[in-house]
């Protein structure tokens, strides 16, 4: 089987980085020379490296990003072991570093400079953002069914080649290794999203299980500022999620996935608590939700729709519009189901999930799961439960994971964890570790794509919903508040740039205007500073106390007034004061 280099000597000279395999065992007898002048790629059988050049033990390639002032190679310098799949490693980057080719910045002029390291800026952002596995030896961008229905070939393909593109959040940063195949094993895939190896017992019997949640690099982007599908049908936080149990022979896989409502639709930050979804009319709503569902049954067969939307208020468009799209496919290996999660469940009734339970258990029994027995293929999953609420975050974790525990139901009756009878969520020591998996991805989905932990995480770690988890939940939506309104724009075009939606030319500020120079109305810079200095004059109105109170009264309401008024003037421009991304989506017009 084709893998990579685990471990790597770099040496870091004046003019070239070499690198070089670390592994004792290796038996490939290979350098990756990087000319840092001419940026040329290329295999040497011997190492020439100057005697006085830096070396670093590194563990692996990150890519490569070209910026204003030229390449920066960018390498793993930590790693964790978070435990092993089907005997194999899977490694969590805990630290990276970026090296830039050139050594110095003179050959820019002093906008250049400014505009470079709001770049540099941007990647260091995507590179600290939890979430990024990788294995050297075993392909975590696939299921575990998808990887036993491959051909023989397959396996033999260079690592990267045959990594699902989808789930390759590098695939951009190693476009340049990639296309020379004899480079093939510095080219190392790298997931994002959540992934989980925890052991555990049933009855006094150990067990292995696995959480993996795969984020799509397609469509990806901040809460708002990407909804529903592109042209190609991407659905925006599209995430593949693998339940996995490994045991005495025995392997399982129960995969579910969640989306974005499949339609062009829009919601953009305008600093409304929650601004209003917009579905696009000018586009063909029937053939963006083909597309996408085309590639979902070719990838995982027929599929079960869990729409969790409310029937009212706000999200009620977008509930019409999905079912109409359902009804207009004529699609037989669509069901179409929706569930007012939010009127079902008022009050804290969270018992009445088992409703939704209820009506999908047919449905569940026939997708089944995938089950070896050594090597033998006992069963196969036939189909998939896509599920989705306005962000696919926490309503869609909740479901997602009594979904999960009912497959395991099955499973350990199968692998004869349990009998007949007995249920998964009797065991005491299983239950406590299935509900704090399932509540950490969802909190590593919702930070990775609205920037806080998840909603309702009480609910999934205990069964029920507690006053702190309704605080915590208070401080996360004031938080997401913030960040999606004043910071989205930064990491919406952090994250365009680290994956290749837009891509920066070494002219930018010469002869190419750059696009990080915002062009603001003068409402952004007055507005603001009106408000402070009314705000300021009321707060002093207030506190100095004046001999005559009529007049006092008269100066708190007038300051209280003005301030009230700038304040609706900028709520009224909302859409004027947040902030928008620059890079890839600079084109699309913020309505």
């Amino acid at each position: 089987m084709a893998t990579v280099h685990k471990w790597l000597k770099l040496y870091i000279a004046d003019d070239k980085f070499y690198l070089e395999s670390a592994e004792p065992s290796s038996k490939v007898n290979e350098i990756l020379v990087i000319d840092r002048v001419s940026q040329e790629l290329r295999l040497e059988n011997t190492l020439q490296a100057p005697p006085n050049a830096e070396c670093k033990l590194i563990h692996g390639l990150f890519g490569i990003i070209r910026l204003i002032a030229g390449p920066y190679l960018i390498v793993i310098t930590r790693k964790v072991n978070i435990g092993e799949i089907h005997g194999q490693c899977i490694y969590k980057i805990v630290d990276t570093e970026i090296i830039p080719y050139k050594k110095t910045t003179l050959h820019l002029n002093e906008q250049q400079i400014a505009d470079n390291a709001k770049y540099l800026s941007m990647i260091e952002h995507m590179l600290s953002v939890d979430g990024y596995y990788y294995c050297p030896t075993y392909d975590i961008t696939h299921t575990m069914q998808r990887l036993d229905n491959t051909s023989p070939d397959f396996i033999h393909m260079p690592y990267h080649d045959r990594a699902d593109v989808r789930f390759v959040w590098n695939n951009h940063l190693l476009r340049e290794l990639s296309q020379q195949s004899e480079l093939c094993h510095f080219c190392l895939p790298i997931m994002h999203g959540f992934i989980t190896v925890v052991s555990s017992k049933v009855k006094g019997k150990s067990f292995k299980y696995i959480l993996i949640s795969r984020r799509s690099c397609f469509r990806a982007g901040t809460r708002y500022y990407v909804r529903g599908l592109d042209s190609e049908g991407h659905a925006a936080n599209f995430v593949e999620t693998e339940q996995i149990v490994e045991y005495d022979g025995y392997r399982s896989s129960f995969v579910q996935t969640r989306g974005s409502v499949p339609l062009f639709w829009y919601q953009y930050p305008n600093l409304k608590y929650k601004p209003d979804p917009v579905i696009v009319s000018s586009q063909n709503q029937v053939d963006g939700f083909q597309r996408h569902f085309a590639a979902q049954i070719y990838n995982y067969g027929r599929q079960v729709l869990i729409n969790l939307l409310d029937k009212k208020g706000l999200e009620k468009n977008l509930v019409q519009a999905f079912g109409n799209a359902v009804e207009n496919s004529q699609n037989n290996n669509i069901r179409y189901e929706h569930f007012d999660f939010h009127k079902e469940c008022r009050k804290l009734q969270w018992h009445r999930l088992s409703l939704l339970v209820d009506k999908l258990a047919n449905d569940q029994a026939k997708f089944g799961y995938f089950m070896l027995e050594g090597e033998t293929v006992i069963c196969s999953q036939e189909g998939v439960f896509r599920t989705n609420c306005i962000d696919c975050l926490d309503r869609t974790n909740v479901v997602q994971s009594l979904l999960a525990r009912k497959s395991l139901q099955d499973q350990f009756i199968k692998m004869c964890l349990l009998l007949p009878g007995e249920r998964v969520e009797d065991q005491n020591s299983f239950e406590e570790t299935f509900k704090n998996v399932w509540a950490d991805n969802a909190d590593a989905c919702a930070k990775q794509y609205a920037g806080t932990g998840a909603l309702k995480t009480d609910y999934t770690r205990t069964g029920q919903r507690t006053f702190r988890g309704m605080l915590k939940d208070g401080w996360n939506s004031a938080i997401r508040y913030f960040m999606n309104n004043f910071y989205d724009g930064f990491r919406q075009d952090a994250i365009d740039l680290f994956l290749g939606n837009y891509v920066v030319e070494e002219n930018e500020g010469v002869t190419k205007p750059s696009p990080l120079r915002p062009e603001r109305d003068w409402k952004v810079y007055a507005l603001p500073a009106i408000f402070m200095v009314a705000f300021s004059m009321c707060v002093i109105s207030v506190l100095i106390p004046d001999e005559n109170p009529s007049e006092q009264l008269m100066y708190v309401l007038f300051w209280g007034g003005a301030s009230l008024i700038t304040l609706g003037i900028i709520y009224f421009f909302g859409i004027e004061f947040v902030d928008k991304p620059r890079l890839a989506l600079a084109k699309v017009k913020l309505e």
